[in-house]
């Protein structure tokens, strides 16, 4: 048993997966043993990604999909049972953020986008994902949530909004199929070096020094440590932890 990978036999989806967190996670996933099914908007970018993966030994693909459409998610589902076999785990982290910008200065088009990436992302994915699980052995989700998912944080209140958001609809679906086999779950993440913080800081430089200073550790996370997280959560060494909200903050909740 020592021998073994985390996510050995494991069939994964990560969205977001171009950059970031989701990258670092997918990277982590297929090293643990899982065969990834990576998704996001950038062909490109996702494409790289596979043949790096499958260059260090890793199995992958990849699926174009904005996981704001129902329909491109249930194709990339639908990809992952054809290519792999099945679905046992997910890590629903795509996102999308904005900052610097008061409630009521916040256009329609900015609200619609950060809801729809961030809460309706998560719920498409989740519809989705459930059936292939319910049909299977059973599964492990991870949503990502934020800081700005317990309080606010200096993002813009639709991003705070959407995020709380996420552990409540975590939280409904681990009641709702936690003696069917699949385990949800998500992500307090606290700020981390990623290309969605760069272009957030680059627009307003001055958060730097508020996100530094929400954290016992005074540093922003690397992508790599919040996927770290993720893939023990997917993987069966969590067996009896569904429902939480597991804080990977660098210590900003408990301040």
């Amino acid at each position: 048993m020592s021998g073994m990978k985390l996510l050995d036999g494991k069939v994964a989806m990560v969205t977001g997966a171009s950059s970031g967190i989701g990258a670092a996670a997918a990277r982590l996933f297929a090293a643990e043993g899982a065969a990834v099914l990576l998704v996001a908007r950038r062909k490109e970018r996702l494409d790289a990604l596979v043949d790096e993966i499958r260059a260090a030994g890793g199995r992958a693909a990849a699926a174009v999909a904005d996981v704001a459409s129902s329909a491109e998610v249930e194709r990339a589902v639908a990809i992952a049972v054809e290519t792999f076999g099945g679905l046992h785990a997910a890590f629903n982290n795509a996102g999308y953020a904005t900052a610097g910008v008061p409630l009521h200065e916040i256009d329609d088009e900015t609200y619609e986008r950060t809801v729809d990436v961030n809460l309706r992302g998560v719920w498409n994915c989740m519809r989705h994902q459930v059936p292939v699980m319910l049909a299977g052995s059973g599964g492990s989700i991870v949503n990502t949530s934020s800081v700005a998912g317990l309080k606010a944080t200096g993002a813009s209140a639709a991003y705070v909004a959407a995020k709380h958001a996420v552990i409540g609809v975590t939280k409904a679906a681990a009641l709702d199929y936690a003696r069917q086999g699949i385990r949800v779950n998500a992500l307090v993440v606290g700020a981390t070096r990623t290309e969605m913080m760069d272009g957030v800081l680059d627009a307003h430089p001055a958060l730097e020094e508020v996100f530094l200073a929400d954290s016992m550790q005074h540093r922003m996370s690397a992508p790599d440590e919040v996927a770290q997280a993720a893939a023990w959560l997917c993987s069966d060494r969590s067996s009896f932890v569904t429902g939480t909200a597991m804080a990977v903050d660098g210590g900003s909740t408990a301040l």
